[in-house]
């Protein structure tokens, strides 16, 4: 495993493999009473939020303290990660308070650059260029579902964002297959296309025989301004009943991250239809990142 966790290109195939595993393991053991707070006992992480968050800051926190470590909740307004103090300054700081550190933030040269100056490891909790910590519990919800991830097709609908990238990312290092379907101009960018990855501007041409048909909000933090505009050039870019019906495989599950915007990105009908995936979805957050923490302890 690297130092940090800043892109799902930071790991190898075997390095998501043994993640996958890892979290698979804790959270059986979870389930079958196991106390796991002897594992980072003593050990203080950081959390930074420059973003607001519902699913990041439970999971982390709760993840946090169930592996016996302190959280450290810090608000980005109290510490000014983007003015008050150089990077330089936070980054060496933090590290002789903390253990780890986990950061939500907008630009991803922020978490590049405190990683780069921090003796602790750093996690991205999500920027607007990645999202790797979803795209883990994305997988394992994928493999728990289908008992593997071997000839498996997953279809993005929707924007090109962080997650749709850090998907792609991992996709390709696992073989595989994605197509994504977004408004020209939206596309997740060359970087991230490969092999195994297919972008286009249709969504049944995405969706045909998908396994898994995964969308995200139109308009994410940091994009209010643009949300008329994204409305209008997303129309279409729907995941419904008829989506499902006209061009998934029969056996399709549906993903979401959330937050869900009904009526936009998804229908309340898909939604509910495949409510229990995304709960579980949801859930996988909290196990995954314990397996994060946990591989880059100290």
């Amino acid at each position: 495993m690297p130092k940090h966790y800043l892109s799902v290109n930071d790991l190898s195939k075997d390095d998501l493999y043994n993640l996958l595993n890892h979290s698979a393991e804790l959270k059986a053991e979870l389930k079958a009473g196991h106390d796991h707070s002897h594992l980072l006992k003593g050990k203080s992480v950081g959390m930074i939020f420059e973003k607001p968050s519902l699913r990041t800051r439970i999971s982390f926190e709760v993840g946090i303290n169930q592996l016996g470590a302190h959280p450290v909740l810090l608000n980005a307004q109290e510490i000014m990660i983007s003015g008050r103090e150089s990077r330089y300054d936070v980054a060496r700081v933090m590290s002789q308070y903390l253990d780890m550190l986990m950061i939500r933030t907008f630009g991803h040269d922020i978490v590049e650059e405190i990683a780069e100056h921090s003796s602790i490891p750093v996690i991205n909790g999500l920027t607007d260029l990645e999202h790797p910590c979803q795209t883990l519990a994305d997988l394992l919800t994928v493999r728990e579902h289908y008992g593997t991830l071997d000839n498996l097709k997953i279809a993005y609908i929707g924007d090109g964002n962080n997650t749709a990238r850090s998907l792609m990312l991992a996709c390709t290092k696992l073989g595989v297959k994605i197509s994504i379907a977004c408004p020209l101009g939206y596309e997740p960018g060359k970087a991230y296309e490969s092999e195994f990855t297919h972008v286009c501007h249709g969504v049944g041409e995405a969706a045909k025989d998908a396994d898994v048909i995964y969308t995200d909000v139109w308009s994410s933090m940091g994009q209010e301004k643009e949300a008329q505009l994204r409305k209008e050039r997303f129309a279409g870019y729907q995941v419904n009943t008829a989506l499902l019906q006209d061009f998934a495989k029969p056996t399709a599950i549906v993903l979401h991250c959330l937050p869900a915007h009904r009526g936009e990105e998804i229908t309340a009908e898909a939604l509910k239809n495949h409510e229990s995936t995304i709960l579980r979805q949801a859930e996988n957050r909290l196990h995954t990142q314990k397996a994060i923490m946990l591989s880059l302890r100290n």
